[in-house]
């Protein structure tokens, strides 16, 4: 069946309730808590997403999408992807026993990246699941859609201080994308073996959306003075290899649950 929870902590009671693991609704807890945790090496079994507050996400502030702003989007859009073959191969991957969608559409600090990975360690510790049995699904959409984006993009387009980014362990403004920290940049070793590339490398299906990635064209355009095919392609070579282009975020949100997901709100 599928199932679109509206809220965040009800995708994490509904996960506690089938794992069988304490609900940190239930614990106090606060991200600094968490990440000393985690940094310690105590176990994430018994800690869901929820542990993370979303502070980080008041910092990031956006203006509002007027209509100029709705036209020139879908316009992009049109313009750069309307002609091409989508990618929906990865649906066939989706052969795991648990599968999880991860609809990830604010920055956060990335956060909404990091639950992913938590949700595939505390099924592999807590319910004894293999690798091969765990299938999960990160939608990056809508303001999440920068990072998708590889970090000399970020700094050859100042993303970081453009979008308010608050790196999630100083919990100060960073020009880093916070879904590649690594243990250079401050990341506890646990933390950083969560980052978005490397759970891509253990099998993590990522998605990027189509629509809101036209404001990465536009970033492209405005600073090189490119249009069309040139400032797509250009845009194209700074997303993070493995990424694949999706029609929208909820096309991809969609697909993933008709293929047996579960819904969870990340960010």
């Amino acid at each position: 069946m599928l199932s679109r929870p509206a809220q965040t902590r009800s995708d994490e009671r509904l996960l506690a309730v089938r794992s069988g693991v304490s609900h940190p609704l239930l614990m106090p807890a606060t991200r600094r808590d968490f990440l000393t945790r985690l940094a310690t090496g105590a176990a994430a079994a018994t800690i869901l997403p929820a542990a993370f507050p979303a502070a980080a996400a008041a910092s990031e502030t956006h203006a509002p999408v007027g209509a100029r702003t709705v036209h020139e989007t879908f316009g992009a859009w049109e313009s750069a992807f309307v002609a091409d073959e989508w990618d929906i191969s990865w649906t066939r991957k989706l052969t795991g026993k648990h599968k999880a969608v991860f609809d990830s559409p604010d920055i956060e600090s990335g956060l909404g990246v990091v639950r992913s990975g938590l949700w595939q360690k505390q099924y592999a510790e807590v319910l004894k699941a293999a690798p091969a049995d765990i299938n999960s699904v990160i939608v990056l959409r809508h303001h999440a859609i920068i990072l998708a984006m590889a970090q000399p993009f970020w700094d050859e387009y100042d993303l970081g201080r453009k979008h308010k980014v608050i790196d999630p362990i100083s919990e100060k403004k960073t020009s880093n994308n916070p879904a590649l920290l690594r243990e250079a940049t401050g990341a506890p070793p646990p933390f950083a073996a969560l980052a978005l590339d490397r759970q891509m490398a253990n099998g993590a299906i990522v998605l990027a959306c189509g629509l809101a990635f036209s404001q990465m064209i536009g970033e492209v355009s405005k600073k090189h003075n490119l249009k069309g095919d040139e400032a797509r392609a250009r845009a194209m070579a700074g997303l993070i290899p493995g990424i694949i282009m999706q029609p929208s975020g909820f096309f991809a949100t969609t697909l993933a649950q008709e293929n047996g997901c579960i819904y969870v709100r990340a960010s």
